[in-house]
C-alpha cells in the first residue's frame, strides 16, 4: 500500500479520489446549482478589538494602539510547530502565533512576526493574555476586586486603559 502525504493544497484532491463511488442514478443526475449557501449568523463572535497598553511604534514613529484579533484555528496552533524559528527557540512560538491571529494594528493590516518582535514586552504580555482569554474563555472580560471596598466587578480588557473613560 502506498502512503500519501497530505498537504494543504492537495487535501481536496485526496478527498475526491477517496470518496465512495456514486450509484449510477446519482452520477447521471445533474449537480445542484453551484450558488454558495447563504451564511447564517450563529451569534459567534470571531474577531475581538483591543487596545495595547503602550502601543507599537512603526519605522515612521507612528504609535499604533488599537487593533483586532481573530479566533485561532487548529491550523494557527499547528503551523508554529513546524516553523524553524520556533524549533530553534521555543519561546518564539508566541510571536509566530500572535502574528497569525492579529488582523489589524492601527493602520497596519499586514501584521507579521517582525511587527510582533518589535513590540514592547508589556504589549506582548497583554496580547498573550488576550489570546488566552479569547480562545479559551470566549470573552475579554476579567473579574477584579476593588482594593478599597473589596467589591467585585468585571472589566472588559478590550476597551481603554483602566481608569480612563
Amino acid at each position: 500500500m502506498r502512503r500519501r502525504t497530505v498537504t494543504a493544497g492537495s487535501l481536496e484532491e485526496i478527498l475526491q479520489v477517496t470518496a465512495p463511488a456514486q450509484a449510477p442514478e446519482q452520477a447521471a443526475a445533474p449537480p445542484a446549482a453551484a450558488a454558495p449557501a447563504p451564511r447564517e449568523d450563529h451569534g459567534l463572535r470571531t474577531e475581538f478589538e483591543f487596545e495595547l497598553p503602550r502601543g507599537y511604534v512603526d519605522e515612521a514613529g507612528t504609535v499604533h494602539r488599537h487593533g483586532s484579533m481573530r479566533l485561532a484555528t487548529a491550523r494557527d496552533e499547528l503551523r508554529p510547530q513546524i516553523d524553524l524559528r520556533v524549533k530553534e527557540n521555543p519561546a518564539y512560538l508566541s510571536v509566530v502565533l500572535l502574528s497569525q491571529v492579529i488582523t489589524r494594528l492601527g493602520t497596519i493590516t499586514d501584521v507579521h512576526a517582525g511587527v510582533v518582535e518589535r513590540m514592547y514586552a508589556t504589549d506582548v504580555a497583554f496580547l498573550q493574555d488576550f489570546y488566552r482569554r479569547v480562545n479559551s474563555e470566549g470573552h475579554t472580560r476579567a473579574a477584579v476586586t476593588c482594593p478599597h471596598c473589596d467589591g467585585g466587578f468585571e472589566v472588559d480588557l478590550s476597551g481603554g486603559r483602566l481608569g480612563e473613560s
